[in-house]
This record gives structure tokens, sequence and C-alpha cells, in this order.
């Protein structure tokens, strides 16, 4: 049987800071993982949401969606 489910985590308004952003990119980085979707709107990410964006080039990042 195959799944069709992607896998994803959802982190709106948790109040995830610039600190728990770069925390949570570092982990990315460190440890590609099979997510497929993040959902980080409504937190307050500031400048660190770049941290991210640099994690989206990694070709061994899965992240398809990050919201």
């Amino acid at each position: 049987m195959k799944c069709n489910h992607k896998l994803g985590h959802q982190l709106k308004d948790c109040g995830v800071t610039d600190e728990g952003c770069a925390a949570l990119a570092s982990a990315l980085r460190s440890n590609p993982s099979h997510l497929r979707e993040l959902y980080l709107s409504e937190n307050k990410l500031g400048k660190s949401v770049y941290l991210l964006s640099d994690v989206l080039q990694n070709p061994h990042c899965k992240l398809e969606k990050l919201w």
C-alpha cells in the first residue's frame, strides 16, 4: 500500500521567536528530515526566517511548503 500523506508540522501562533527559528533551522540543517510542510505563520520570526531560507537551498532538504 502506498501512502500519499505528506509529513508536516504545525507551529502556527506558538510563540516561536528568532531564537526558536534559529534552533529549528540549525536542526534541519544538521539533520535533514522527511518533513515536507512547516507552518510557522503568526509567530515573531524577524530576520531569522532567512536562516530557514538557507536550509531550503540544501539539496537534501525535503521541505516543500513553508508557511
